[in-house]
């Protein structure tokens, strides 16, 4: 079975790996300190507010003392990921005593910030240029609508429509890891990544392809550390309100295009001006970051026979459901399934895992049922994971046999050396036969041409 996991990592991830020079160039931007304060786990945050105005180190043993016993993990989590960002530095000095340095440039960006507020770089247009602009609940439909296609399209679902608004281009960017292709003739196919990508929710889908997208434009000259701050000053502007075109760089202004295309932006001409509406996706990517988005309204029932039903006039939503269950038949408002171990079992080969599922049914549960505990009955859920567990009984793992050793001595010996390197799979000291995985040949391979010599 499939063992291939996508990976949601937190977009703040991403800006801890930039290089130091460039983290110090982002910190200079007084939004990006604070989208960064957003993104901090709580105890983080309190100490970024409680350290502002300190000037010089302060001791680890100091920190330590803020700290109830019983909040000595969270203490660590929080102090690692202020070092990852570089908001913190950690100097061991020769006594052994840990000490911890703001970055200057953070430090006095957000006091700025903090003090004076932030001006960003573009004003909303008067509405005597503008024509009328989208109304926030149109906008909200708009963002909606963008995203299911890019999705449905993703799924490349027979119904939906060809005429995608999408360029081809900038949907190979989008789609770069979830579809795969071996010719030319035939149609690109979900790999395993893209049927997990779908079980996501909105926010980690958003930020694994605005990811890809970065990775992407790096790749053609555009300075990383210039995107992010863009994006993420992007999430300060207000829903609704339009901001002149002109106001943007040429790469900023192409940026907005592709943003566009997955309706993070609407796009307006008027007979003079141009201008963009950032929707609730844009403004929210900040918030995102720290994984505090509200809960959707959900529209799944699950019933303890196994039978689905999912109130909803989304084509997406019936093909997600397709995934993992048999769709039985969908009326204009709702849709009817079942989940059965055929359909699981093909979810399964495709890479999806039964927590997943458990996770995507409890998440999108209708407002009747998600106030019940549990959401989704219990033998449904231990059924999922007792049909997966069906595939897991045998595990492959590439690798490689070893026999016909010149020594017992030789042979034991290099049953020490497999299980140093922790490859050691099994050993049959009565035959001297001995299986290592594949990871560690080149060194089981060096090891016994030395035992030759």
């Amino acid at each position: 079975m499939p063992q291939v996991k996508i990976v949601a990592r937190n977009f703040m991830d991403m800006v801890a790996s930039l290089p130091a020079l460039k983290l110090d160039k982002l910190y200079e931007n007084s939004f990006i300190c604070e989208a960064i304060l957003r993104s901090l786990p709580p105890l983080a945050k309190k100490y970024v507010l409680q350290l502002l105005y300190i000037e010089g180190p302060v001791t680890a043993k100091w920190l330590e003392e803020w700290v109830l016993p019983d909040g000595v993990s969270k203490h660590k989590v929080a102090i690692d990921r202020l070092i990852q960002l570089r908001v913190l530095t950690e100097t061991v000095e020769r006594k052994k005593e840990t000490t911890y340095l703001f970055n200057p440039t953070f430090q006095r960006n957000l006091q700025k910030h903090i003090v004076h507020g932030g001006i960003l770089p573009r004003e909303p247009m008067p509405s005597n240029i503008t024509v009328r602009l989208p109304s926030l609940e149109e906008l909200d439909a708009y963002a909606a609508q963008q995203w299911e296609l890019f999705l449905l399209h993703l799924i490349n679902s027979a119904e939906v429509e060809k005429s995608t608004n999408i360029r081809s281009s900038m949907m190979k960017v989008f789609q770069r890891g979830l579809l795969s292709q071996r010719d030319e003739k035939e149609p690109p196919k979900l790999t395993e990544s893209g049927f997990q990508f779908l079980l996501m929710d909105t926010n980690a889908q958003l930020w694994y392809i605005v990811r890809e997208y970065i990775t992407n434009c790096e790749d053609h000259g555009v300075d990383t550390a210039d995107l992010i701050s863009f994006l993420l000053e992007l999430s300060f502007h207000v829903t609704g309100q339009a901001y002149n075109l002109n106001t943007l760089s040429d790469i900023q202004r192409n940026i907005i295009k592709d943003l566009a295309d997955l309706g993070l932006v609407k796009l307006q001409q008027g007979r003079k001006e141009s201008w963009f509406i950032p929707t609730k996706l844009a403004t929210n990517l900040s918030i995102s970051l720290a994984d505090t988005s509200s809960r959707k309204q959900g529209f799944v029932v699950v019933e303890t026979n196994f039978r689905m039903y999912a109130y909803s006039t989304s084509k997406l939503h019936c093909e997600i459901l397709r995934l993992f269950s048999r769709i039985e038949y969908q009326l204009p408002n709702l849709i009817v399934g079942a989940i059965t171990k055929e359909s699981l079992y093909k979810a399964f080969q495709n890479g999806i895992t039964a927590e997943q599922i458990v996770s995507f049914l409890q998440q999108n549960a209708h407002p009747r049922v998600a106030e019940r505990i549990p959401t989704v009955p219990e033998n449904v859920t231990d059924q999922i994971r007792l049909w997966e567990s069906d595939l897991n009984r045998v595990e492959m793992a590439p690798a490689h046999l070893y026999d016909e050793f010149p020594s017992r001595e030789v042979f034991e010996a290099a049953c020490d050396f497999a299980r140093e390197y922790g490859g050691l799979l099994w050993e049959n000291s009565k035959k001297m036969r001995l299986v290592v995985k594949a990871e560690i040949f080149t060194q089981m391979k060096e090891f016994l041409r030395r035992q030759k010599q």
